[in-house]
């Protein structure tokens, strides 16, 4: 059988959100072949692979066709009409399959948080994730998707959908339950990024979505915080202005620190050093790093909405998004924790992580195109 894969949001050298998914997806199926000596996987990309995506062998290629901005539209679509070479089956591990496709189709799907939260995007972005999306929906034969709230949403949307959604919950780092983090690491991490005390932690994209403002305020509510930062890490995404304009306002410069993105080699030991790992957002598809945090031994702060509540389990705090002063309380919560308490918490962050891993997205992947090549 001959899979063919979009490959390009894995193939980004500064990943988050999808580019990770897509990502060790990839290379989860490749780890899988050799118990599946009957595929061939064919990666479909606007330019030459990065080192660190799989090498190419006898069922594993790659091929390059050059492009731009509406590359699926003017290459890839083409390409797929046309070739001698058809797959079997077609994956996007995004929102975004080509508008005509003569194969079974695959797409994944994040999160439906454009459809809730308008105003929070672009609207180029907000017209080509509603109308594009729905269509990937409309042609797959199966879509994939990282969470049961994600799920219910596609259902709720697009009823004629309900039986094609499969859920396959992203993974994470596994190494990180093994390796030991030194705290010269997080000392070093530390000084590169000025941060001079004891700090809570917020990881992911600038963008409406992730309230950041509102973490913000919660946190100059939190008491007794004279020898404690907020570190914002992550790239700017859209919107971001005003959440620089909220430090000022408060007078909080150096208080609050901005990495900007933050590089693979820094993220985890940054997670480790931090005394809690903060994800406020109004709307999340999965929020992988809070596995991050549970691996490295870190109390979770999360919103109490969207999918966070299947990925937090019972093992960190939830907390509503909208409310600063709940923030602030959990917040509090975490700092003041004893020992006998933050050991409870770990062993309960060590059973909720034995519900994920990327092996196992990787083969409902290849299960899923299997069912469809039928």
């Amino acid at each position: 059988m001959h899979i063919g894969i979009d490959g390009n949001e894995a193939n980004i050298k500064n990943r988050v959100g999808v580019n990770k998914y897509a990502f060790e997806v990839l290379w989860g199926i490749y780890k899988l072949l050799p118990k599946n000596p009957d595929l061939i996987v064919t990666v479909y990309l606007k330019q030459k692979p990065l080192v660190d995506l799989p090498s190419s062998n006898k069922q594993f290629k790659y091929k390059i066709l050059s492009g731009g901005k509406v590359w699926i539209l003017s290459k890839l679509t083409p390409y797929l009409l046309f070739t001698k070479e058809k797959p079997d089956v077609f994956f996007a591990p995004s929102h975004y399959l080509p508008p005509i496709i003569t194969m079974p189709g695959v797409c994944a799907i994040m999160d439906l948080g454009y459809l809730e939260f308008s105003g929070q995007f672009t609207r180029y972005d907000f017209w080509q994730l509603k109308y594009w999306s729905a269509w990937s929906i409309k042609v797959s034969k199966v879509v994939l998707t990282i969470s049961d709230a994600t799920r219910k949403d596609i259902v709720r949307h697009y009823p004629e959908s309900k039986e094609k959604v499969v859920v396959a919950y992203p993974g994470y780092d596994e190494y990180l339950t093994t390796k030991s983090i030194s705290d010269t690491a997080v000392s070093t991490v530390k000084k590169k990024y000025s941060i001079v005390n004891d700090y809570i932690l917020y990881l992911g994209t600038l963008k409406p979505s992730k309230n950041i403002e509102g973490l913000i305020n919660a946190f100059y509510k939190v008491k007794n915080r004279e020898n404690l930062q907020l570190v914002i890490a992550g790239k700017k995404g859209w919107l971001y202005d005003s959440i620089f304009a909220e430090v000022n306002k408060l007078g909080m410069e150096k208080e609050v620190v901005f990495t900007d993105f933050l590089p693979e080699e820094d993220k985890y030991p940054l997670i480790k050093g931090a005394k809690a790992f903060i994800l406020p957002s109004f709307w999340e598809g999965f929020g992988i790093d809070i596995l991050s945090a549970f691996a490295l031994g870190v109390p979770v702060l999360a919103s109490n909405v969207g999918s966070l509540p299947e990925v937090v389990g019972n093992a960190g705090i939830l907390v509503d998004p909208k409310d600063p002063d709940a923030i602030a309380n959990g917040i509090e919560k975490i700092l003041s924790m004893g020992k006998t308490d933050y050991n409870i918490l770990v062993e309960k962050e060590k059973k909720q992580l034995a519900k994920f891993s990327w092996e196992k997205v990787a083969q409902i992947a290849i299960e899923t195109f299997r069912k469809v090549a039928k």
